[in-house]
């Protein structure tokens, strides 16, 4: 006989606008939140979809500051911050993907700006109170309900130009956050079906992406993807594959989603056999009852996404700091995590070899 159901579930106060021309609604969410005194946050490479964003709140923008940073550096969020004092903003509204939301919120954990973003990619910040900071080689995380935006615009017209190879490791990225969400410890019924929901979207959609990018269907698609994975991590602890990809984030530097994409299938491999439901659930979404490890691993090799960590700069010989890093604080996993396990997981994802 099955165990009752006994589990905790708390909802997030998130709002979500989505569809072709959401953005034309950006100027109510503004007013809706109440602020009157705006600083556009951007990465550099996103400075002329960001004027063209804040042209649509016009005299409301008080600066636009275009110095996101992958992985939120001390210095760049410090800087972001005396910019805001500077200018007497009262929000922020980043655009772009996770390095401008990421700056955002790490403004709004400081200084008590509330965020409304703008998403360009799927990488799912947006939907969490997670926030990060990398200083001295280490990314730090942690939650907070400040950090997360007051509203978030879903539209597929602003993900037209994303490259496909960025739209591709994006999305893995995104399925990550529901990977681990449904062995969480403190995972539920309720994130099970948005889960296996999320991945199953996205792993449909993501071919079709990366062949067209102009398709505004598989775009719209792909954020409703990614707004589901995101609300994922949002509601859940991380575990291996996060605390793996922040100690190669914060200790070498290496591209967020393109390291989640390597990362992933390898560090599912790793988990499922100690995880029956999540990975019985991953099967169903990807149509991969037996091994969804290599049903991600194999989705990345039709993306044309990267399969290697030594493909993103990673050396050899920096495997056994990132274990003795990960090792320092771990996260919560399914499967105990040792030194040996984790430097025959680095060293696999490291070369490329298919997960194991």
């Amino acid at each position: 006989m099955n165990a009752p159901l006994a589990f905790t579930y708390q909802a997030l106060p998130m709002r979500v606008v989505m569809g072709v021309r959401a953005l034309d609604r950006l100027a109510d969410e503004i007013d809706r939140a109440g602020l009157e005194r705006i600083m556009v946050v951007c990465s550099p490479g996103q400075l002329g979809l960001a004027e063209t964003v804040a042209g649509r709140v016009g005299a409301r923008v008080a600066d636009i500051h275009p110095h996101a940073r992958m992985h939120v550096p001390a210095a760049s969020a410090a800087e972001a911050g005396r910019r805001a004092a500077e200018v007497n903003a009262d929000g922020c509204l980043a655009v772009g993907g996770g390095s401008a939301i990421g700056l955002g919120k790490i403004v709004a954990l400081r200084h008590g700006l509330p965020v409304v973003a703008v998403p360009t990619t799927y990488a799912g910040s947006e939907m969490t109170p997670v926030w990060g900071l990398t200083e001295n080689g280490v990314k730090r995380t942690g939650r907070d309900p400040r950090v997360l935006p007051v509203s978030v615009l879903y539209d597929p017209e602003l993900t037209v130009s994303l490259p496909a190879a960025v739209s591709a490791t994006s999305g893995m990225n995104a399925i990550a956050h529901a990977v681990e969400a449904l062995y969480a410890p403190d995972t539920s019924p309720i994130i099970g079906l948005m889960a296996e929901e999320g991945v199953r979207a996205l792993a449909d959609v993501l071919p079709d992406v990366v062949a067209d990018g102009a398709d505004l269907d598989a775009r719209s698609r792909a954020q409703y993807g990614a707004w589901l994975c995101g609300a994922c991590l949002g509601a859940t602890t991380m575990s291996l594959h996060h605390k793996l990809c922040h100690a190669l984030g914060g200790a070498l530097d290496l591209p967020h989603a393109p390291t989640h994409t390597v990362v992933l299938p390898h560090a599912l491999a790793y988990n499922q056999d100690a995880a029956p439901g999540a990975a019985a659930a991953l099967g169903r979404a990807l149509g991969a009852a037996a091994d969804p490890a290599t049903r991600l691993w194999d989705l990345a090799g039709l993306l044309g996404a990267p399969r290697s960590l030594r493909e993103l700069g990673m050396s050899e010989d920096d495997i056994d700091r990132i274990v003795e890093t990960t090792l320092a604080a771990p996260y919560a996993n399914p499967r105990e995590v040792t030194a040996e396990g984790l430097g025959r997981l680095l060293h696999a994802a490291w070369s490329g070899q298919p997960p194991t």
